[in-house]
């Protein structure tokens, strides 16, 4: 089930020149979550959950400010979902995210990003029945089934809770995801998430050891990272460091 935060992404995305393009995307999906949900933190816990990642991210309060005002303001743009599956490099799997105002560009962008990096395009649904859509947190600890427990008793939903390497996975249906959160902060009010969103969580991983595979794979993500339209890529793939 897991290793689905082991997502080369999200370290990617915290080097320096990444950091304006991170901002981007959160002051995007922010500005979307307060109009469609509200403004209101409180009143809106996806918005809230959405905030708490990004000041964990470094994302300035300036930033999220200034995405929350306008949404309140009505105005603006229109952001629509788009999401593009295939397969990358070593025939991994890939789930491509985006927000964009401009589908034909994003596309085009996204296309490319593909074709100039030994990937292949597939249609709608090519690959997603092969992911699980779940809440999923990560944090240190060692004693998984005390974390199984703890849920259980606080009747959440859970599909899954692993322990690798002195970090415990949660995995549980989307519509569980503040039930999780709100539950381990009350039992542990210090506990500090490594990970804490709705994620595609592959079914099964595909081993990438091929040095060019890698080198390629590597050139894919950083394509697909420098569409400013992508927000998230989800991909299975276990990449086998030399």
């Amino acid at each position: 089930m897991g290793r689905a935060y082991q997502n080369r992404k999200e370290s990617m995305a915290k080097t320096a020149g990444q950091k304006t393009r991170l901002y981007s995307r959160y002051g995007k999906e922010i500005y979307v979550c307060a109009k469609q949900g509200g403004v209101d933190p409180d009143g809106n816990l996806s918005l809230r959950s959405l905030i708490a990642r990004a000041k964990k991210d470094q994302v300035p309060a300036h930033v999220i400010e200034r995405a929350i005002e306008k949404a309140r303001g009505g105005g603006g743009e229109d952001y629509d979902t788009a999401r593009y599956e295939g397969f990358g490099p070593g025939n991994c799997m890939v789930i491509v995210d985006c927000l964009t105002d401009n589908g034909k560009r994003t596309f085009t962008e996204v296309r490319q990003s593909f074709v100039k990096n030994g990937a292949k395009l597939g249609g709608p649904g090519t690959v997603a029945h092969m992911f699980d859509h779940q809440a999923v947190f990560v944090f240190e600890g060692d004693d998984d089934e005390a974390i199984l427990e703890l849920l259980m008793m606080a009747d959440v939903d859970v599909t899954d809770v692993e322990l690798e390497d002195g970090m415990i996975s949660v995995f549980a249906p989307v519509p569980e995801f503040n039930k999780v959160r709100n539950a381990l902060i009350e039992e542990m009010p210090n506990i500090d998430f490594k990970v804490e969103h709705l994620s595609f969580v592959p079914q099964t991983m595909a081993e990438i050891t091929d040095e060019e595979d890698i080198e390629m794979f590597d050139k894919f993500i950083a394509a697909l990272e420098d569409c400013d339209d992508v927000q998230n890529v989800y991909h299975n793939a276990d990449i086998q460091d030399h």
